[in-house]
């Protein structure tokens, strides 16, 4: 028999992303491999699968059968793996979660909700009452994991990278600074930075873009809150580096702009976790899941490749 299961994932991919591009990423192929894999099933099955002349891709009435089928075998194998997974790594245990990322409800919180479905033995909780002593946590038993765009080099812990994401400058569109097509350390000399209450050292505006060049703010507001974050900002208050992904709704709305902060800024999230627990299988599969429902939630990420 030709058809095999990642054909199935494949044409799941495309038609969830929209795009050969974006479901390579998804998938970590690359499109050329991705287009030889559809190209392969044209020729066997002697049938187009997409519309070719549509953007984004069309199902053809072949595309859309191989689709249905997709729905009802992926489903019933990722179970299966699941059920097999639990029986040799065992089937209880505990995840508490905390968040160093003040951005990151809009996927995690979907996360939770699948794994706690497809795990319901495993003790489950997130949390940012621990704030920014979470990695200490981590290291004493309080945490199983921490959400982190900050990762450090530390023998007990394993930090796993989940996505790569742009760092942009949140404007109001009647900023001045929105004229400008990149943003320069010394055009926010006079500017108010608003930011998290955190320690300014792992703030990336700070860290890696104002201090190296010796530029002071006139001002600083902070916020735990992105959404009061966003508000300022929209509200012209000040300007903030945020996630790209963490102000979408805004930026489709035209109440905030982005710009890039000089040859552009990106960072990487990671799930730190005790080093000696990485390989768990509950472990794993909370990690499969995070990566899956950022890919289908989140703008402008990049999927990073599991390391094992």
């Amino acid at each position: 028999m030709f058809l095999e299961l990642r054909h199935l994932k494949t044409i799941r991919a495309i038609e969830q992303t929209g795009s050969l591009a974006a479901a390579a990423d998804r998938l970590h192929l690359t499109q050329s491999a991705l287009s030889h894999q559809i190209r392969a099933l044209e020729s066997y099955y002697e049938t187009p699968l997409f519309s070719r002349s549509s953007r984004p891709m069309r199902l053809t009435e072949a595309g859309r059968r191989l689709l249905a089928g997709a729905d009802v075998i992926l489903p019933e194998i990722e179970r299966l793996d699941r059920d097999l997974r639990q029986i040799a790594g065992g089937a209880t245990g505990r995840l508490f979660l905390a968040l160093e990322c003040h951005s990151c409800f809009t996927w995690l919180i979907p996360t939770l909700e699948h794994y706690r479905a497809q795990w319901p033995s495993i003790e489950t909780d997130l949390s940012m009452s621990l704030g920014f002593d979470a990695i200490d946590a981590l290291r004493d038993g309080r945490l199983d994991g921490v959400i982190s765009s900050d990762p450090i080099d530390d023998p007990e812990l394993h930090f796993e990278p989940l996505f790569r994401y742009p760092v942009v400058l949140a404007l109001a569109p009647g900023h001045p600074l929105a004229n400008e097509t990149r943003i320069e350390p010394e055009m926010l000399a006079d500017q108010t930075v608003i930011g998290y209450p955190v320690d300014r050292e792992r703030l990336d505006i700070y860290r890696r873009f104002l201090d190296p060049a010796g530029i002071e703010p006139a001002n600083s507001r902070q916020s735990e809150l992105t959404a009061m974050i966003a508000q300022w900002v929209a509200s012209g208050h000040g300007v903030a580096a945020l996630p790209k992904w963490a102000i979408a709704d805004e930026l489709e709305r035209g109440i905030v702009t982005a710009r890039p902060l000089g040859d552009g800024m990106s960072s990487t999230m990671h799930l730190a976790v005790r080093r000696d627990e990485h390989r768990l299988a509950y472990m794993d599969a909370f990690l499969r899941l995070a990566r899956e429902q950022a890919g289908q939630r989140l703008d402008d990420i990049s999927l990073v490749r599991p390391s094992r």
